[in-house]
C-alpha cells in the first residue's frame, strides 16, 4: 500500500503509461489497494490533488493536465507542441484556459445522479437515498439535497420538477403519493449542494459567469435528453456523477426475509 494519495496516483499513472482520467485512477487506487480511504468523496480528492499540483508546484510537478479532467505522468507522457502563438496566449500559466478554470472553480451543479431507481429506497416523508462516487467510496445521503429532477416511465421523461424549498427527498416522496404515484420508476437528480469528504452536503455560492450558466444549462440537456447528435457531454459540466447505492433498510429486510425462509423450511 501506498503511503499517500499522491503516492498511489503515481504509482496508477506509472503502470497505465497513458493519460487517464481522474475517476479512472481513483478506481484503480481503490480496487488495487494502493490506498485506502474512508472519505466519500475520493474521485473529488484525486482531481483536487493533481490539480493543486500543477497549479502550485508548477515545472516540479510531476503530473500533467492532457484534457479537461485527464492526467498523466510529465516523465512518460509528453505531448508534441502542436500550438499555435495565438492558442498559447489564451491559456493560463498552467496551460489551461481562463474559461475552463473558471468552470471548475465556479461549478453550478456539484453533483449528480442518472436513471436511479425507485424500489431502491425507503419511502417516507425524510427518505434517504444513498449513492457513491465508486463502489469502494463511502456512502452519502441525498435526501437533502436542493436542485432539479427529472421522472421517468423506463427511460421516458414524465416529468420535471425542482427542489429548493423542500428538499430532494421529500419532492420525490410527494410524487409517490400524488398523481406521479403509478406514471414513473426511475429517475435522474442535478444537485446544488457540494459534497465534503466526510460525505455531508455543503451550500456553496459560485461567481459564475453567463457563459458558464448557459454551459451548465446546455449540459443537463444533453445528459437528460441524450441527443444522439451530440457525441460529449457539454462542455461546462464539470458536476461529480453518483451511482446508487441501495438503502440499508432494503438490506436488512431481505437478510430478515431469507432467514425466515431458511427457518421455515428447517422447520417444514
Amino acid at each position: 500500500m501506498e503511503r499517500t494519495w499522491k503516492d498511489a496516483i503515481k504509482k496508477v499513472l506509472s503502470e497505465s503509461k497513458m493519460p487517464l482520467h481522474y475517476t479512472e485512477i481513483s478506481e484503480r487506487i481503490l480496487a488495487q489497494g494502493y490506498f485506502q480511504t474512508d472519505g466519500a468523496t475520493p474521485h473529488s480528492t484525486v482531481n483536487a490533488l493533481i490539480s493543486a499540483s500543477i497549479k502550485h508546484d508548477g515545472e516540479k510537478s510531476p503530473f500533467v493536465r492532457i484534457d479537461k479532467g485527464t492526467f498523466a505522468l510529465k516523465n512518460l507522457f509528453d505531448p508534441p507542441d502542436t500550438q499555435t502563438s495565438s492558442s498559447k496566449s489564451k491559456q493560463g500559466k498552467n496551460g489551461v484556459s481562463p474559461e475552463l478554470e473558471e468552470q471548475e472553480s465556479n461549478a453550478i451543479i456539484h453533483c449528480f445522479g442518472m436513471y436511479w431507481q425507485r424500489d431502491l429506497i425507503v419511502w417516507r416523508n425524510d427518505p434517504k437515498m444513498y449513492g457513491k462516487q465508486n463502489v469502494n467510496a463511502k456512502p452519502v445521503d441525498f435526501g437533502k439535497q436542493i436542485g432539479i429532477y427529472i421522472l421517468y416511465d423506463h427511460h421516458t421523461v414524465v416529468y420535471v420538477g425542482r427542489s429548493i424549498d423542500r428538499p430532494l427527498g421529500k419532492r420525490l416522496f410527494e410524487h409517490t403519493v400524488d398523481r406521479l404515484v403509478s406514471r414513473w420508476n426511475r429517475f435522474s437528480w442535478f444537485g446544488l449542494l457540494d459534497v465534503t469528504d466526510e460525505g455531508s452536503l455543503r451550500e456553496t455560492i459560485p461567481d459564475t459567469s453567463l457563459a458558464n450558466l448557459v454551459a451548465t444549462l446546455e449540459a443537463i440537456l444533453i445528459e437528460t435528453v441524450e441527443p444522439p447528435q451530440n457525441r460529449k457531454r457539454g462542455d461546462g459540466f464539470t458536476g461529480m456523477e453518483y451511482i446508487q447505492d441501495v438503502d440499508p433498510e432494503l438490506k436488512d429486510r431481505e437478510i430478515k426475509n431469507t432467514l425466515r425462509i431458511i427457518e421455515q423450511r428447517m422447520r417444514g
